[in-house]
């Protein structure tokens, strides 16, 4: 059996103080929070954590730090992805070392590789690394879309026990079912209700750390049969997304964790402060829909 980690997993934001850097206390704090849920683990240094915007060396600091801060025994996943296939190696074995769960990462961007160079890039890494893979099928992130024989080969390796799928292609996820009893991750939070109705096994999203119980009534929710709450609570959560789409998503969740008590700052440059105007739209949100 290599599904191990069905459920809700938080897709960590990472606090930074004014010159960047990662904020210790805050994030000690905002993970202390988050372990009062009912979650099922943290995905770690993703696109939410802003990884790729972060030096390898910090990325590793952000690993040492949620493993310190994480003393409920949940399921820690860790995104190692990189352009460099050297340097998702390096940083999934200090991964593996610090006693994380199992490793992820995004399929490699920008170059347009063939799926014979993904392919290989994955088992490059889970060759060396010898852990629990999460492969991160993201969407936007500049190559072809894998295929499902692409899917049926990786998944020939033990290694390699699930998938993180961020795209709105649903007929996808219900086809790698075939792939058989694997972590399938719905990744796109306005479609979660769709997701596990496709086959998704657990979920790992980004507003999950502005409204985690939502998530975790609606998992339960669908579990249970309750098809007409867990809709409910879907289009809760739409309506919400709508609001921070129109403000940012990211810069808008940092905001509103902060309005929580949470110290998380800015986004990483290139991302732009929030403007006032935004900052009020959220607020009534905040108000109205969060607090």
């Amino acid at each position: 059996m290599k599904n191990k980690y069905n459920g809700i997993y938080v897709a960590l934001m990472t606090p930074f103080d004014k010159n960047e850097k990662i904020n210790a206390k805050a994030l000690e704090q905002y993970v202390n929070y988050l372990l009062k849920f009912d979650i099922q683990g943290f995905y770690v240094g993703g696109s939410t954590g802003e990884a790729l915007m972060m030096q390898d060396n910090e990325r590793k600091e952000l690993f040492k730090l949620v493993k310190k801060y994480t003393t409920k025994d949940i399921k820690l996943i860790v995104h190692v992805g990189s352009l460099s296939t050297k340097s998702a190696i390096d940083m999934g074995l200090y991964a593996k070392e610090l006693g994380y769960d199992a490793i992820s990462a995004v399929v490699p961007f920008y170059y347009g590789l063939s799926q014979d160079e993904i392919i290989q890039y994955y088992l490059d890494i889970v060759n060396s690394v010898k852990h629990d893979m999460v492969i991160y099928n993201f969407s936007p992130s500049g190559n072809s879309p894998l295929t499902l024989q692409t899917f049926k080969k990786l998944f020939e390796n033990e290694h390699i026990i699930g998938i993180k799928h961020t795209s709105q292609n649903l007929f996808a996820l219900n086809q790698f079912k075939a792939l058989g009893d694997v972590a399938l991750f719905n990744g796109y939070d306005e479609v979660m209700l769709a997701g596990l109705s496709m086959g998704a096994t657990g979920g790992i999203g980004s507003t999950y750390n502005i409204m985690p119980q939502k998530y975790i009534d609606l998992y339960t929710a669908f579990n249970e049969g309750n098809m007409k709450k867990a809709k409910s609570i879907q289009d809760e959560i739409c309506d919400i997304i709508t609001t921070l789409i129109e403000c940012g998503v990211l810069p808008s969740e940092k905001y509103l964790v902060s309005k929580a008590g949470f110290d998380m700052g800015d986004c990483k440059k290139p991302f732009a402060k929030l403007s006032l105007d935004k900052k009020k739209i959220l607020d009534k949100l905040y108000k109205e829909k969060l607090s």
